[in-house]
């Protein structure tokens, strides 16, 4: 990494950059800045504008598509809002696996398209396409949620992540000197000796950012406490890829003396929603994106329910994403707006991957992200926590203890995953453990259900 100064970078070497590839990044990025402080009902009036630029495109040039709306009775030239659009089925992980040749649109080849993989760490691996003009757009919006955290644009940025990237070739390796200027803590070898290297190159670099993994970023807070660290402040800390648990936020801001800009997204639709300056809620994408929150009916939530999402994204041409079950699920909003100004709506916040949620007794489902967020706030005892249900009436609860663990603490916390479950018939089968195993892409998953 070069040792530019970051207004160089910002000034100089990102826009030449973007003029040398053609992209559009940074003009989207000042569009976005600027769409934000809109009120809701000019936003709502853009996206119906490119929902319907979307349907028609969709429906003439993705073979997919244009035989899902003759089947669903649907007529692209009618379509003007999503409730045009309440016969079409959901398009699911299983259409995207076995349908892919059908949902990328003729007028982009597929070896002119960026590919992504994704869904691993659920077993069901994805192979996504975006035309590079969608990509552009998509990295500008995660630029500005970027900005949101105190962050600016040409500051070096501190990366914990599973298996960082390796550039290859010397344009890649260029791009990591002079711009992106990206220095890693591989979380796949996180110890002390790799985490005293990663705070020699913080002192040396002196990041803006502080990016992530939200567990990842946990486990390097302890780390540094541990060691007596305490001088690390970045400007701004983005927790991505998981979710963000109470418990750890209250760790990591105590360590690094800022609040976490908690972001939301996927690979195949990327960004969907990101934390203000006011930690309120996450503001809605809504420039690249429709979301849905649905009931298991198919029915929309209320405001604040839990639901399933399900995302129409409005700026990847090369491989539409119309009603996308995400496989997450969160809470709307309420309509109230954010006190920070934007007219960006905002969800309340998610409750979990739908793979995430255990089976009670009843056969009701509970969030495993809420059973360990709870028993975490109320037992001292326990560090890190893993819930996994293989049978139906077995929960097995790998725990990290900490000093005050003791038998007492166990058997609460029995108690409590029982109540939570649905009584005594549950078995919970608590599994010491030295800390909670990774995905093989470097991600932690706190909550399984196979059932």
């Amino acid at each position: 990494m070069l040792p530019l100064p970051s207004t160089v970078v910002a000034r100089l070497v990102e826009p030449a950059w973007d003029l040398y590839e053609g992209s559009q990044r940074l003009r989207e990025l000042r569009r976005l800045e600027e769409s934000q402080w809109w009120p809701w009902e000019r936003l709502e009036a853009l996206q119906h504008e490119r929902l319907q630029t979307m349907v028609r495109h969709a429906a003439t040039t993705v073979p997919f598509y244009t035989q899902r709306f003759a089947e669903a009775g649907i007529d692209p030239a009618g379509v003007r809002t999503m409730d045009d659009l309440a016969a079409l089925p959901l398009l699911t992980k299983a259409d995207v696996r076995g349908e892919l040749p059908r949902l990328l649109s003729n007028q982009y080849p597929r070896e002119r398209q960026i590919q992504a993989k994704t869904g691993g760490s659920t077993g069901v691996a994805l192979e996504i396409y975006c035309d590079e003009t969608g990509v552009q757009r998509r990295n500008a919006a995660a630029l500005r949620g970027d900005h949101w955290s105190g962050w600016r644009l040409g500051q070096p940025i501190a990366a914990i992540w599973g298996n960082p990237p390796v550039p290859m070739t010397w344009k890649a390796r260029l791009r990591r000197a002079v711009k992106d200027r990206f220095f890693f803590l591989d979380t796949m070898k996180l110890d002390r000796e790799s985490v005293t290297a990663f705070v020699d190159d913080w002192r040396r670099y002196r990041p803006g950012m502080l990016y992530g993994h939200a567990h990842s970023i946990f486990l390097l807070a302890e780390h540094l406490e541990d060691m007596g660290v305490d001088d690390l402040r970045p400007d701004g800390i983005v927790a991505t890829s998981m979710m963000l648990l109470a418990p750890e936020r209250l760790v990591i801001e105590r360590v690094f003396q800022r609040r976490v800009t908690d972001r939301y997204g996927c690979e195949e639709v990327s960004l969907i929603g990101c934390e203000c300056e006011q930690h309120d809620g996450m503001h809605l994408n809504s420039e690249h994106n429709i979301v849905e929150f649905l009931r298991d009916d198919g029915t929309p939530c209320a405001p604040g329910e839990d639901g399933r999402i399900v995302v129409t994204e409005l700026v990847n041409l090369g491989m539409p994403m119309i009603r996308y079950e995400v496989g997450d699920r969160g809470a709307p909003g309420d309509g109230t707006p954010c006190a920070c100004g934007r007219g960006l709506p905002l969800m309340r916040g998610l409750t979990g991957r739908t793979a995430d949620f255990l089976r009670a007794l009843d056969g009701s489902r509970v969030a495993g992200i809420s059973l360990i967020e709870n028993t975490l706030t109320h037992f001292a005892g326990i560090r890190q926590m893993q819930l996994v249900q293989d049978e139906e009436y077995l929960v097995r609860a790998n725990v990290v203890r900490g000093q005050s663990y003791d038998e007492a603490t166990e058997q609460q916390l029995v108690e409590a995953l029982q109540g939570y479950l649905g009584g005594d018939g549950m078995t919970i089968e608590v599994a010491p453990c030295e800390r909670i195993v990774q995905e093989a892409n470097g991600k932690y998953r706190f909550a399984i259900c196979r059932v």
